[in-house]
C-alpha cells in the first residue's frame, strides 16, 4: 500500500508476533498478571489470575495496576487468589493454629490428672499426642 509521501510501513513488523499479553492501560507495556472482569448486574469489579485466552470484555492487568485497582463507588472488588502465589495467615488461620496446640496439649494433662487412667473408650489401646490406636472390632 502506497501513500503520497511512500510506502506505509508498520512501527511492527508484520512477522514478529508477541507471546507476552501486555497490560491494557494506556501507555503500559509490562506484562499482565491478572485479567479484570466487570459484573456490571452485581456492581463487582474481579480481579482474578492472568485468564487462558484474551477476552474481549475483560481487561489485562500488571502487578502493579492490579495492586492499586479500585472499583467506582458503590461497587465492590472481588480479589481471586492465584494458586501459585503465597497466601498470608488470616486471623482464623492463627486462631486454628492455636487451637491445635492447646488440644495436642490437653491429653497429657487428663493423663497427668487421672493418674494415668485409661480413656473411657475400651477400644482404646495407646494414644500419642491427639492420635488413638485402637483394637480391631475382631479381637
Amino acid at each position: 500500500m502506497e501513500s503520497r509521501r511512500g510506502p506505509l510501513k508498520s512501527a511492527v513488523p508484520s512477522n514478529v508476533v508477541s507471546l507476552v499479553r501486555r497490560c491494557s492501560r494506556t501507555a503500559c507495556g509490562r506484562p499482565a498478571v491478572a485479567t479484570l472482569t466487570y459484573v456490571y448486574a452485581d456492581s463487582t469489579a474481579v480481579l482474578g489470575p492472568l485468564a487462558t485466552y484474551a477476552e474481549p470484555h475483560c481487561y489485562d492487568l500488571c502487578a502493579e495496576h492490579s495492586e492499586r485497582l479500585t472499583a467506582p463507588r458503590g461497587w465492590e472488588v472481588v480479589r481471586l487468589l492465584d494458586g501459585s502465589a503465597p497466601a498470608r495467615p488470616s486471623g482464623d488461620d492463627l486462631e486454628a493454629l492455636a487451637n491445635a496446640v492447646r488440644e495436642a496439649a490437653r491429653p497429657q494433662e487428663r493423663a497427668a490428672e487421672a493418674g494415668g487412667a485409661r480413656s473411657a473408650d475400651p477400644r482404646e489401646v495407646a494414644r500419642r499426642g491427639h492420635l488413638r490406636v485402637l483394637r480391631s472390632p475382631d479381637n
